[in-house]
């Protein structure tokens, strides 16, 4: 009788555990339900397990799933639907399309929305379009990718960040950069993030964004969304790229032995060349470029994973990036390391802690990009046995004018240092009531970087203190707070959100330095320099609190509001200004939801326009206090001098800022966004200098004004969107024009080779005009202005010369665009940006074209359209060549201007994705390989290496940005 009573109770057992697990096949095919054609790489998902397939290019599935199982059917720009197997084998879907460019939610600030409801300027990048390029910096990817956004790279080393303008420049002596947020936490300068940890950047553009980041959003804000882990899904991605770097030296070249012997055969003053030039220097045809530079490698390696269950989601990240400088002697390596974990403690209340560590090095034996440009190719780096050469010896024969080898030194010198970057968030929501919840954000961040340089006793530089060892150490400590409450209640057609916070933000910044003279080759260890050289030491820091208000409402997804107000308290202002006050409003209205609006193919036409302020801190973290020095000494003690003057009264920038918009959508396939902006900011903080006299160097002044104005667009487009063929393309555009409206007491300043000057362009260049060459005598020619009656004239005396406004390094418009196309399992994709306008000052020419006054130093070969002047008559470019130069022809003015346009392919990639019936025998839900290509080719008519010199348009001695050939895997199990 027991056996009996077993043997059922242990079936029962059985089924109670295992019984869901009767296993089905079920099979189908996915389809659109308008069209009626497949889709192919639909998610099916069993439910609240791990098990899914995807659809393959004839739409078709199969998986095996629990009888009582429930499927999940999901694709991008389709809505999802769940489906009950209830035992079927056969399951067929149609799947309805929704418009996601208009159901995207889009993280606003402190907020998120549906892109339909948004009112304010923001333009949003998804995380999978900043990993094209091969960077470790997320700003260079942004590159072309958002408009109103000009990222200008000043250099091609590894780890160099590129600077960043918002719609023009607004500041004078204030930051000019925009507001780093990482998932709520206000972060200072840009975070060294790895991009594959990036779920999205939203770049917030108009006052109704950034008004409730007050003083911190003049300039625009970066939102970065980190990735966040997902319930019921478990997923461990590979991604492994190496490649290769290589220098791009653009237009520029410089000369060979023979072209160089050519000059000197050319100079109008033979007599002057000193005696040894002959055609024994031809003997020797060294090529510094090609020594100098290598073929970087790259390797850019991540894993991820995203995972969790019903009440915890984890996403967590491991990264290493390493490359080698397409310029010899350089290395940079990142290790990155981000978890972040949401847990659902209850119903209620959630916890959010987030932790990410970065760990950088740099190691710099690099060699020297100006005697690369510049030492003369008679000269060579090597003897006939392949040693270096020290042209300090007085037996070697040496051309080049500052006897200099940089590969002699290199043999010892160097120097290295580390990063580290830490970034510690704990947050947390408490949902109070079913419409009210509190969020905290708590955050703190570490930057410590330590730093060594050693110069050996044995090396030319360090003869003359037998050798040094310098080294340096600096920290940054922020903390950051957000309590904020949050309402959000739909009733009827009505839609309201509201939000009020208090924040605190504080920075605390300390370095020390410290050299020595008198070293053993080989010594590491500074307390082992024989004479202390330099002690330096430094520290500062500053805090902010703030209020602030937001508020918006949606009539029946027509009629839109938002208005925003904020209070900043900032250290570094006066008494009698320490706080002020910041608002915004903004209204939309999407007229493709009227009842009158009839046009069935037209998905979305959204009018907004918004007003509002922010404002701006000054650049000096005490420019209200009286400052004394304390460098100098007196009888052995320590004496104060008088350096700044205080000014209790010194008050924010404020910066006015209306914008128009209207965003709309065509046949479901084209969207287009068009936006017009006016930024106008007053009272600039400027340093006043004083004179001498006073015991002062200066003071901090509110002193003008600058405006801002211009035209944004964008437009995304399905060009072919079919069962087996997908093509798209992007683009977007920005144009801006700034002005100077207002300076104290109109005076203007002189900034040496710009100006600000009311009614000008800020960047305007302000130097002496260059006329060319006197057709009959060769000599120079530069533009003389009668500052009484105007009356222009000509000049072959420099100095004679007007300095005067001879154009602006800000662009015409700049923007990108790129293309996606994707057929059956190969995808192509390209990516573009460029510049328009924009005039770059090539100083490095004052050196290698400067018509033979630096003789000794290698020149550039003539452009295609340059000519020299030889005989009367002549209409040339450059003129006649004088063995230590031609009246000052190479000095400061206009005939370096060069035009800054340019077209530049900042990646193309193609890649093929094995099919899911091959992956999945070896364990793999999805595996990509793909080749990609950076900056392999540039349009320009710049006579330099590369257009982008910088923001501020000055040009150098330049690490042009590099080509970089990828080989990639993208793996996820």
């Amino acid at each position: 009788m027991k056996k009996k009573l077993i043997i059922p109770i242990f079936l029962l057992v059985l089924q109670v555990f295992y019984g869901q697990d009767d296993q089905i096949t079920v099979s189908g095919i996915v389809t659109d339900s308008e069209t009626g054609t497949p889709i192919p790489g639909v998610n099916i998902l069993e439910k609240n397990t791990t098990n899914g397939v995807m659809t393959n290019f004839d739409g078709e599935y199969t998986i095996q799933v629990a009888t009582n199982a429930i499927l999940e059917f999901s694709f991008l720009g389709y809505g999802t639907k769940d489906l009950a197997v209830n035992g079927n084998n056969t399951i067929n879907v149609t799947l309805s399309t929704q418009s996601a460019d208009l159901d995207e939610i889009v993280v606003v600030g402190y907020s998120s929305k549906k892109k339909s409801d948004i009112t304010s300027s923001v333009s949003e990048v998804d995380g999978d379009e900043l990993t094209d390029v091969t960077s470790p910096d997320v700003s260079t990817m942004l590159q072309g990718k958002a408009s109103g956004v000009q990222i200008v790279q000043g250099s091609g080393q590894p780890g160099s960040t590129p600077a960043i303008r918002i719609r023009g420049l607004s500041s004078i002596n204030g930051s000019v950069s925009p507001l780093w947020v990482v998932d709520g936490m206000i972060v200072h300068g840009t975070p060294n993030l790895n991009p594959n940890e990036i779920k999205s950047i939203s770049v917030l553009k108009d006052a109704s964004a950034t008004a409730l980041y007050g003083s911190r959003g003049a300039n625009g804000v970066v939102v970065v969304t980190t990735n966040q882990g997902t319930s019921g899904v478990d997923k461990l991605n590979l991604s492994s790229r190496v490649g290769f770097s290589y220098l791009n030296q653009g237009n520029f070249e410089v000369m060979n032995s023979q072209e160089m012997y050519d000059y000197y055969q050319n100079f109008s003053n033979q007599d002057a060349i000193p005696e040894g030039i002959t055609e024994d220097v031809l003997n020797n045809d060294f090529d510094w470029i090609n020594n100098g530079t290598q073929t970087g490698v790259v390797q850019d390696h991540n894993i991820t994973f995203t995972g969790g269950k019903d009440n915890s989601k984890t996403f967590i990240s491991l990264g290493l990036y390493d490359e080698t400088g397409a310029v010899k002697g350089f290395d940079y390596n990142r290790l990155s390391f981000r978890l972040n974990h949401d847990y659902e403690v209850s119903e209620r209340f959630t916890l959010k802690p987030k932790i990410a560590v970065n760990y950088s090095t740099r190691f710099s034996q690099q060699h020297s990009l100006y005697q690369m440009y510049l030492n003369m190719p008679w000269d060579s780096a090597f003897d006939e046995e392949g040693g270096i050469i020290d042209p300090q010896n007085p037996e070697v024969v040496w051309y080049g004018r500052d006897r200099s080898n940089y590969l002699y030194d290199l043999q010892w010198n160097y120097s290295e240092s580390n990063e580290l970057n830490g970034y510690g968030n704990f947050d947390f929501e408490y949902e109070l009531t079913d419409n009210l919840r509190f969020i905290s954000t708590n955050g703190i961040t570490y930057f410590s970087t330590n730093g060594k340089s050693y110069t050996d006793p044995a090396s030319n530089s360090g003869l003359a203190n037998n050798g040094a060892l310098s080294e340096y150490g600096q920290r940054r400590i922020t903390t950051f707070t957000n309590q904020m409450l949050k309402y959000s209640n739909v009733w009827d057609k009505h839609t309201l959100g509201v939000l009020a916070a208090y924040e605190y933000n504080d920075y605390q910044y300390e370095s020390t330095s410290a050299t020595g003279y008198g070293i053993i080759s080989g010594t590491e260890i500074l307390n082992n320099a024989a004479t202390p050289a330099a002690v330096g030491g430094f520290k500062n820091e500053y805090a902010l609190q703030s209020i602030l208000f937001n508020a918006d409402y949606s009539y029946d997804e027509r009629y839109l509001t938002q208005f925003s107000i904020r209070r900043d308290g900032a250290s570094n202002f006066g008494e009698n200004h320490q706080y002020g006050t910041f608002y915004s409003g903004s209204l939309g209205w999407n007229l493709h939801n009227e009842s009158f609006f009839q046009a069935d193919d037209i998905n979305q036409f959204k009018l907004r326009v918004s007003y509002g302020s922010v404002g701006n801190r000054p650049s000096s973290l005490y420019p209200q206090y009286g400052l004394y020095n304390l460098n100098n000494t007196y009888n052995g003690y320590p004496a104060t001098t008088p350096s700044q003057l205080g000014n209790d009264d010194l008050s924010w920038e404020k910066s006015y800022q209306t914008n128009i918009g209207l965003d709309t959508r065509f046949f479901d396939k084209l969207s287009v966004s068009i936006e017009y902006y006016n930024k106008d900011t007053s009272d600039l903080l400027y340093f006043v200098s004083l004179p001498s006299t006073t015991g002062y160097t200066g003071y901090w002044e509110n002193i003008g004004g600058v405006k801002n104005n211009g035209f944004e667009g964008n437009i995304a487009v399905d060009i072919v969107s079919t069962e087996n063929v997908f093509l798209s393309a992007t683009g977007n555009i920005g144009f801006n024009t700034n002005e100077v409206t207002e300076l104290f007491e109109d005076q203007q300043i002189d900034r040496g080779t710009k100006i600000s000057k009311v009614g000008e362009d800020f960047n305007s260049w302000f130097m002496r005009k260059w006329l060319g060459v006197d057709p009959e005598t060769g000599n120079p020619l530069w533009e003389v202005v009668n500052p009484e009656t105007g009356e222009r004239s000509e000049t072959t005396d420099y100095n004679a010369a007007t300095k005067q406004i001879v154009g602006t390094s800000s662009p015409d418009f700049y923007g990108g665009f790129g293309t996606n196309f994707q057929l059956r399992e190969f995808t192509l994709t390209t990516n573009f940006a460029f510049s328009y306008g924009g005039e770059i000052y090539n100083s490095s020419r004052e050196l290698y074209d400067a018509d033979g006054a630096y003789p000794t130093y290698n020149q550039q070969v003539l452009a295609e359209a340059w000519t020299r002047w030889e005989e009367p008559g002549d209409i040339a470019t450059h003129p006649r060549l004088v063995y230590g130069g031609n009246n000052l022809s190479n000095k400061t003015s206009s005939r370096y201007l060069e035009d800054g346009s340019y077209l530049r392919l900042r990646n193309i990639r193609a890649g093929y994705t094995i099919p899911q019936n091959l992956s999945n025998e070896v364990g793999l839900s999805n595996a990509e390989v793909y080749i990609s290509g950076d900056n392999l080719l540039t349009l320009t008519g710049y006579s330099g290496m590369d257009p982008e010199v910088g923001a501020d348009g000055f040009s150098s001695t330049l690490y042009p940005v590099s080509k970089k050939l990828i080989f990639g895997v993208n793996l996820t199990f």
